[in-house]
């Protein structure tokens, strides 16, 4: 069973209340097994809606319904927050400002993957996140051949989409089975769909890789590192959380622009929620897994 756009909020609990009452176990189980059995309530709010209103998201992405944003009224705060109830963890870890921290570095990775700033644009190019839905004049179609569990679908392009610019066959393939649709045969609902795209970047942040933690591992301090990773100066932090992202084209270099602008962003949020960045903010010296 998919989790089409258009059925969420009430409508989701009214499908959700006739299928119990029919006695439709079999769809009911395959909803748990793909969010969890227990782990996500239709009806619970999403813990990251205490810390983020939407007159403070709206602040924060300050120009992404500008007409020169091409994901202009694509990134609603409404998405968002039903987004973030699939992951009733995210926001919702640790102490306060260990929440706070994790929803600024969050929003600091996708506002940098989808950033329309520049260094003099109007109130900072760090008042630009949330300005592109997918990827301009992707280079290729971002098939990997070689791998034969997520085998790519002719004529699909597995191009950057959604806030963290999901890229590749092998993460639109298990994005697609964990959140209900079809990644390899209609990436493109991914760039069609808000609340799909926002639970892709969602599904990304919360899901380790290994031997890649996950992001939200990172931020709340559940992250242990391996003999390899302490060899390899994996070490807790921001920084961290780009080398998952992306760190075999931005890590061990130093004063690499995309990095800085990740933590430009990071640094702003950090700002607004009134707490510290911590340390290890970048990944110049850190090798890629």
């Amino acid at each position: 069973m998919a989790y089409p756009c258009a059925v969420h909020g009430a409508l989701w609990i009214a499908v959700v209340a006739f299928l119990v009452a029919s006695g439709s176990v079999v769809v009911i189980r395959v909803a748990e097994a793909r969010y969890g059995p227990g782990h996500w309530n239709p009806a619970a709010p999403a813990p990251v809606a205490t810390l983020v209103s939407e007159q403070l998201y709206n602040s924060l992405f300050l120009h992404k319904d500008d007409a020169a944003c091409p994901a202009k009224g694509f990134y609603t705060y409404a998405s968002f927050i039903q987004a973030a109830r699939t992951f009733p963890k995210f926001a919702a870890t640790g102490d306060l400002s260990t929440r706070k921290r994790e929803v600024a570095a969050f929003f600091a990775q996708i506002s940098h993957e989808t950033t329309g700033g520049w260094a003099t644009a109007p109130d900072g190019q760090y008042a630009w996140g949330l300005c592109y839905k997918e990827e301009i004049s992707p280079a290729s179609s971002y098939c990997d051949a070689t791998d034969k569990q997520w085998p790519c679908y002719p004529g699909k392009s597995y191009h950057g989409r959604g806030p963290i610019q999901l890229s590749w066959n092998f993460n639109y393939g298990p994005a697609g089975q964990a959140l209900g649709f079809d990644g390899l045969r209609n990436p493109e609902v991914v760039a069609n769909c808000s609340e799909t795209a926002f639970r892709t970047a969602l599904w990304f942040w919360m899901t380790p890789r290994r031997p890649k933690p996950s992001c939200h591992e990172v931020m709340v301090g559940e992250y242990r590192p391996t003999a390899a990773d302490a060899a390899a100066n994996r070490t807790a932090g921001f920084g961290l959380v780009t080398n998952i992202v992306n760190g075999g084209l931005e890590c061990n270099r130093t004063d690499d622009a995309r990095v800085n602008n990740r933590i430009g962003f990071y640094q702003r949020y950090c700002q607004i929620f009134n707490v510290d960045a911590g340390a290890n903010l970048d990944c110049a010296h850190q090798q890629p897994y």
